[in-house]
């Protein structure tokens, strides 16, 4: 499986540490750093669950240092704060954008593409209407206002929140075939039917919709099947919440699940 990733990428850092006391001076609690982590975010997280479950990826990404800073009470997993630096970056180049969109993008035929857009301001409306217009099997995870833009994509995964906040323009124009729905611990909606999730203990959900979508597109792939690739998807989510920070899944992980 060869397939493209196009976003904007972040660093994750997990600052872990005891929160044994409320500070004096104002009513939060004070965490003691224990540990740190750090990962690659958004697009950069799709890219590396890709890589994990076993698929020839590659990733056209910004330059601009992102950081998501998230403080973490490690006895509970309780986040306290999240700190965002640098939050946006430039444009992706258009000479890249317009190699992806006449398929001269390196020696690599691509079977899918995965545009993975937090609307940091790597990728307009119109780079994703072209990308999507000139591709096949664009799957399309995007937090921008949805239009017409958005019309040319194979399969548009959002979550629940993101699926209200368009609902106005998806029952006027339709999409049922192409609007997959993640629901949290409620599972998935697709084609109006509701795919149940596995309740299990979850320690994190951060990057949780990376993995549904770097899955999901493993799984339709391999299977040909949206529906099974949906499952795939949500077999893969289930795996990644039970982990600390943002992580992956591989292969071997899912089968023996």
């Amino acid at each position: 499986m060869n397939v493209l990733v196009i976003g904007d990428s972040c660093t994750d850092e997990f600052v872990y540490g005891e929160i044994n006391r409320i500070s004096p001076e104002a009513p939060v609690p004070v965490l003691q750093p224990v540990k740190n982590t750090k990962n690659g975010g958004m697009a950069n997280n799709v890219y590396n669950n890709l890589l994990s479950l076993g698929v020839n990826a590659k990733l056209v990404t910004n330059r601009e240092k992102i950081t998501k800073t998230r403080y973490v009470d490690q006895r509970s997993s309780q986040m306290v704060l999240r700190v965002d630096s640098n939050d946006s970056c430039s444009r992706i180049d258009e000479g890249i954008r317009l190699n992806i969109c006449n398929n001269k993008y390196g020696p690599e035929v691509f079977d899918a593409i995965v545009i993975s857009d937090y609307c940091k301001g790597f990728l307009t409306e119109l780079d994703i209407e072209l990308l999507c217009k000139s591709n096949k099997n664009v799957f399309v995870d995007t937090k921008k206002q949805l239009s017409k833009w958005i019309q040319y994509a194979t399969f548009i995964k959002i979550n629940s929140f993101e699926y209200k906040k368009n609902y106005e323009y998806f029952n006027t124009n339709g999409f049922t075939d192409k609007l997959i729905v993640t629901l949290g611990g409620d599972g998935c909606l697709y084609n109006d039917k509701n795919y149940t999730v596995e309740r299990v203990p979850v320690k994190d959900v951060s990057g949780a919709g990376d993995t549904f979508l770097a899955g999901l597109v493993y799984g339709y792939l391999d299977m040909n099947s949206i529906e099974k690739a949906i499952e795939f998807a949500q077999k893969c989510t289930t795996l990644v919440v039970q982990k600390h920070g943002v992580s992956t899944v591989t292969i071997e992980e899912v089968q023996s699940g």
